[in-house]
């Protein structure tokens, strides 16, 4: 990106629609800071997001592609296998991910496309006044939930374990450095790689305060070994304690785009199928 670290803020002409605490703005300073460390230019980057406040996030970057609501990780592959150059990155909230994308997000993970989904967790609807989500803790009150959520929350790290992915990560949008670590690492790994960053609402949600966060996080064990999925599984479970850092990496795995495991070309300068082969095509699809 052209812009130096120093100049990571939105532009005042940007219309942002933020509170002025909220974390998007940490988040966003996180992901400017992460494009310009890795020298990567708005032509070789696509970003996707669906409708919501977290897809402001994108709208400086001259890269972002809006998709519809909750359908953003369908677009991934969409995007990658014409140009196996392109960093591909999704990044959305709650909603476009986990309630009416939560099969999308499900869905693309087995598909083992080299990109990057960064999941932004409120664990509430606060523009909605705090209302509960699929990632509300079981038993937390809203405004429409009145005697509690009963439902067990969305975890999108124990799901993204389930699924496979490759690459699993947790941040907190007010510590930048981490967060930034943890999306340059995710971008720089061969493979599916979801970063979940977690953001208080500082008008809407009265439990999840800031003040909750640093008192109930803390880093992954020293030591962690990040190849243990089942010890990946185990911490990422717990709700009491939200550990932070790289939960789990999977290192060699066969990406969808590249069967052969070394063809790095693109689709659009791999070789037509001979006249045979296409006049079979043809048959096959009358």
């Amino acid at each position: 990106m052209n812009d130096k670290p120093s100049e990571v803020n939105m532009p005042h002409i940007t219309d942002v629609a933020w509170c002025p605490a909220c974390g998007n703005h940490m988040l966003h300073k996180a992901v400017k800071l992460t494009m310009h460390e890795l020298n990567i230019e708005p032509e070789n980057l696509v970003m996707l997001s669906g409708i919501n406040q977290a897809d402001k996030t994108l709208h400086d970057l001259n890269a972002m592609l809006k998709e519809l609501h909750s359908r953003p990780c369908p677009a991934d592959p969409g995007m990658k296998l014409p140009d196996r150059k392109l960093v591909v990155i999704v990044e959305s909230g709650e909603s476009d991910m986990l309630d009416e994308g939560g099969n999308h997000f499900i869905q693309a993970i087995p598909k083992s496309i080299d990109v990057t989904v960064i999941v932004h967790n409120n664990m509430a609807y606060n523009l909605n006044n705090a209302q509960a989500s699929l990632a509300s803790p079981r038993g937390i009150k809203s405004p429409a939930k009145v005697n509690g959520v009963k439902l067990e929350p969305f975890s999108p790290l124990e799901v993204a374990l389930a699924m496979n992915a490759q690459f699993i990560a947790r941040g907190l949008a007010g510590d930048v450095e981490q967060t930034k670590l943890l999306i340059n690492e995710a971008i720089a790994f061969r493979g599916f790689s979801v970063v979940e960053v977690c953001q208080p609402c500082v008008i809407f949600n009265k439990l999840h305060t800031c003040h909750w966060f640093k008192k109930n996080i803390h880093s992954l064990p020293k030591g962690h070994d990040t190849t243990d999925r089942n010890a990946a599984f185990r911490l990422a479970a717990r709700y009491d304690k939200l550990p932070l850092g790289v939960f789990f990496r999977h290192e060699g795995h066969e990406l969808y785009e590249e069967p052969m495991g070394s063809n790095t070309a693109t689709l659009l300068q791999q070789q037509p199928p001979d006249e045979k082969t296409f006049q079979m095509l043809m048959e096959a699809c009358r």
